[in-house]
């Protein structure tokens, strides 16, 4: 087990500073940094590394009945989210989580840079005003069913995808997204989202922040369908981390990760290539 934050809290905020330029270079990360989040580095699968994300309760909730979730996780756990933020190319929430919280997505509690922003909406109930929008020079894309009627500011992009049942395929938004170039993805919200791209099996890593709290009742971190026995259960090497008074939980999910299929046109876009959809 590490532990990640000690008395120099200054030491500590400095020992960050260069972490998200030297992610994305070559070389072994300042402690503690690489046991965090060297794993995020290389994918094992395919080009891609898919990292969830979800901040909880020691009784594994999310919010209260009454649908109060801010915040649950402390400066720590909030600082490690900021801090995933500023290492991946895109972090990605469902349009549920867009509107009940009208998040901004952005890095401001480390150093490092916004990733761009990305909004599952199947629907087209994303509304043209959501921080998430925001013209602040990051990003912005909103993946979208084929026939959703959609109207959104200038310079936000939309990915249009087949969809089932209200639903797209968590394979698809990653062939999407890669295509774009963006492949390393965070993805942050809400519990069904995330349940969903686990369900798929399409996370690589997830990152459980546990908060020193019992809430007791209320909505849970995950929703996936019941199993009938134990032995059935996914299981996943995982490891430990202190986060002040929280638990990073660090689970591995590499070994069940199927890999995403990239249309023909763009295969030379994994290395770098393909070009956007524009709603202008």
């Amino acid at each position: 087990m590490s532990v990640v934050n000690g008395a120099d809290t200054d030491a500590r905020t400095e020992s960050w500073a260069d972490v998200p330029r030297m992610f994305r270079g070559e070389g072994t990360l300042p402690p503690p940094w690489q046991d965090l989040f060297g794993p995020l580095r290389r994918g094992l699968v395919d080009s891609l590394v898919v990292v969830g994300q979800f901040g909880q309760s020691i009784d594994a909730r999310i919010a209260t009945t009454s649908g109060d979730s801010r915040y649950i996780n402390g400066a720590e756990g909030l600082a490690h989210l900021h801090r995933l933020r500023a290492l991946v190319d895109a972090v990605l929430i469902g349009v549920g989580t867009a509107n009940m919280d009208d998040p901004q997505l952005t890095v401001r509690r480390v150093a490092g840079p916004s990733p761009a922003r990305v909004i599952l909406d199947p629907r087209g109930r994303l509304p043209a005003n959501a921080r998430v929008l925001a013209a602040d020079g990051i990003r912005r894309l909103v993946i979208t069913g084929a026939g959703a009627a959609t109207k959104f500011p200038p310079g936000v992009e939309v990915v249009r995808l087949p969809q089932s049942d209200g639903h797209i395929a968590p394979a698809a938004v990653l062939a999407a997204l890669a295509e774009r170039r963006l492949r390393r993805v965070l993805v942050e919200g809400g519990a069904n989202t995330v349940s969903r791209f686990l369900e798929a099996r399409c996370l690589d890593r997830l990152h459980v922040v546990i908060a020193p709290i019992i809430i007791g009742a209320g909505p849970s971190s995950m929703t996936l369908p019941p199993i009938a026995r134990v032995e059935h259960a996914l299981r996943a090497p995982m490891q430990a981390h202190v986060l002040g008074e929280e638990l990073l939980i660090d689970c591995d999910l590499s070994a069940q990760r199927l890999p995403v299929a990239f249309p023909p046109h763009a295969a030379r876009g994994q290395e770098g290539g393909g070009v956007a959809n524009k709603s202008m």
